[in-house]
């Protein structure tokens, strides 16, 4: 049954933690608050009537010019490693938790409100949002989700007249942002570095209550592990999922690392347009550490900041021999996900010198990464004059190479002996045909300040469906304009 705003089934589990581990605050209204984007899908994992968006009361609830039934806003107490250098805290600066909302399946979501203003962890900043950044993360929260990549999720968007403070002056803006849970590799390095195992445990034990549930039968050494374990799997396969799609998240602090391996905290990210592995989409980021090939290697780093948190609970060899895993957990998703995209149903060791190269040309070339890979979907290499063959080549300065390994691709594809349409209908289910551009979201941004958010709408949709043809909508699936590659995009919300 829908629910309305008043008959949302609230509850907070994290306020059963001790209260220094959050701080109860309210929202700070934004002045002449009003409703950007609505998102009936997100809306749908909350059980919420859409028809709740058109009310004129709607943004004074998530505004917080109006109180949820049984919300209880709180401000979450985390620390974390940024850019590599500790922070010792750090916590919800700018987001509130109103709590979590149980929905006829028996699903959890936190509604965490980002942008509402200051909170006792805000140090210097104003608590806000602004606009630009608000419509890039409601817009790539979705379309990861479409792509089927684990992400939080986005509600809403609500715009202002408020002025904030950034590089220039811009309009704050709040989101309305929900997640199974927001606890983070950070929310346990705080009690770590303050000396408090017992709080690490604690955490630990409410995680596992209500996430990993079939954990709980264990004996405690064991429970931890087996916790520790499941974080490192699932962190593995998100980013195997981020290196095969080609997007680079920006800014991998151990703060905005997600204890159920969500992609979490949208700021300064990219899809790769022409494929450079040694791509950094945040300006702010002048050695390189999060670049596009860095990210495996960041994670392991960051997945090492979290298992030192349990070093006082467990012994050291039990904690290397969990971080071992990774590394053979991401190279084996990755090459699973990869030899998908090149449609190989029975992949074997030696195609991992075929995929090596293919990535070689594309980096040589500086190849559209995901043009390339939809373009080779549509290939017919056991017939080389094909159209499609063609259009492919197109997408290269040396044609000749890529014929080259187009022929010893064909010779590979027919010891699978797939019929080339059902290769290609599953390489197309893999291989997106619209992505999140930086130039599309800045179209969006620029539309939107100027009071059209039509196109936002537009984009979404699109993007709801990445792998399907959408023939209507084939213009969202070119080549970015020479004004539209390489935009800079900071650390600065």
């Amino acid at each position: 049954m829908a629910c309305t705003l008043e008959t949302l089934v609230f509850e907070n589990t994290y306020v059963t933690l001790p209260e220094d581990y959050y701080c109860r605050v309210s929202p700070t209204p934004l002045r002449g608050a009003r409703l950007v984007a609505f998102n009936a899908a997100a809306g749908d994992l909350l059980d919420l009537d859409p028809s709740e968006a058109e009310r004129p009361d709607f943004v004074s609830y998530f505004n917080g010019e109006k109180q949820l039934p049984r919300a209880e806003p709180i401000a979450t107490l985390y620390a974390g490693h940024q850019f590599g250098v500790y922070v010792p805290q750090l916590g919800d600066g700018r987001a509130l938790l109103l709590g979590e909302v149980r929905n006829a399946r028996g699903e959890k979501w936190d509604v965490q409100l980002k942008g509402s203003g200051r909170t006792p962890y805000s140090r210097m900043g104003d608590g806000r949002a602004v606009l630009r950044s608000t419509i890039r993360e409601y817009l790539c929260s979705e379309a990861m989700h479409g792509l089927g990549v684990p992400t939080t999720r986005a509600l809403c968007v609500i715009g202002s007249d408020e002025p904030v403070y950034r590089e220039t002056i811009e309009r704050g803006a709040l989101l309305v942002r929900l997640a199974p849970t927001h606890v983070r590799f950070g929310s346990f390095e705080v009690f770590f570095y303050r000396r408090r195992p017992a709080d690490v445990e604690r955490l630990a034990s409410y995680v596992i209550g209500q996430h990993f549930t079939d954990l709980q039968a264990l004996d405690r050494d064991a429970q931890l592990a087996a916790f520790l374990q499941e974080v490192t799997a699932r962190t593995a396969r998100l980013v195997a999922q981020w290196q095969a799609l080609g997007f680079a998240h920006g800014v991998l602090n151990t703060d905005n690392m997600s204890i159920l391996g969500l992609t979490l905290d949208y700021g300064p990210f990219g899809f790769l347009d022409d494929y450079d592995p040694q791509f950094i989409c945040n300006h702010s980021d002048v050695t390189g550490r999060y670049a596009f090939d860095q990210q495996p290697g960041i994670a392991l780093w960051n997945l090492r900041c979290l298992a030192q948190t349990f070093a006082p609970l467990l012994p050291r060899e039990r904690l290397m021999a969990v971080l071992e895993t990774f590394r053979e957990l991401f190279f084996d998703e990755y090459e699973r996900l990869m030899f998908a995209k090149l449609g190989l149903a029975h992949p074997a060791a030696e195609d991992t010198e075929l995929l090596a190269d293919w990535l070689e040309l594309l980096a040589r070339n500086r190849a559209d990464y995901t043009i390339a890979f939809r373009r080779l979907s549509e290939t017919v290499p056991e017939a080389p004059e094909h159209p499609a063959n063609a259009r492919l080549q197109d997408a290269f300065v040396d044609r000749d190479a890529v014929a080259a390994w187009l022929a010893r691709y064909g010779a590979r594809l027919a010891k699978d002996g797939l019929p080339t349409a059902e290769r290609q209908a599953r390489m197309r289910q893999v291989n997106p045909k619209y992505i999140l551009r930086n130039y599309l979201a800045q179209v969006a941004i620029e539309r939107a300040q100027d009071g059209d958010f039509t196109e936002i709408e537009r984009l979404l949709a699109v993007l709801r469906r990445p792998y399907d043809e959408q023939p209507e909508w084939a213009r969202y699936a070119e080549p970015p304009p020479a004004w539209g590659k390489r935009l800079e995009v900071s650390c600065s919300s």
